[in-house]
């Protein structure tokens, strides 16, 4: 029976590496934003969220109805892009549930929320990998965090 060493490390200590180093990147070395950016983004981010979640949910939902109903078809055409289709809606259901939780402690400014939309801007960074994206891996994830990192004084 094995006991765990000192030199393991759990998923938070990773997460609080990857903060680290967005903080000295995103902050630090980057141009600032604005503070009156910053403010509009904290006042006019959690209303654009909710708008966003809501025009999402509906088409979210017709495709994973319609990749319901096409999905035998597609194996039995020989296709095997029915795994991929799945995995991305998991996905974007898990972003969707995650922000869905964020929403009333971004209206509050609360740290905790602010922390969520971390792990929903890291868990859309995987999202892209796994679809081999890797424009929107770069492009996108390194946007988000920026914006994420720069108005993150503004919670408490």
């Amino acid at each position: 029976m094995s006991t765990p060493t000192t030199s393991s490390k759990d998923y938070k200590s990773y997460l609080a590496d990857i903060e680290k180093v967005c903080e000295e990147y995103l902050v630090k070395k980057a141009p600032a934003l604005p503070e009156n950016a910053k403010e509009i983004i904290v006042k006019f981010g959690p209303w654009i969220s909710v708008v966003l979640l809501v025009m999402a949910a509906p088409a979210l939902l017709a495709l994973l109805g319609i990749g319901a109903a096409l999905t035998p078809f597609s194996y039995l055409a020989g296709l095997s892009g029915g795994v991929g289709y799945t995995l991305s809606m998991a996905f974007t259901a898990v972003i969707m549930v995650v922000q869905i939780i964020a929403l009333p402690g971004l209206f509050k400014r609360a740290k905790s929320a602010w922390t969520l939309m971390f792990y929903v801007a890291l868990l859309e960074g995987v999202h892209q990998l796994v679809q081999f994206n890797i424009g929107g891996l770069v492009i996108g994830t390194v946007i988000s965090l920026y914006f994420l990192f720069q108005i993150k004084p503004k919670y408490k």
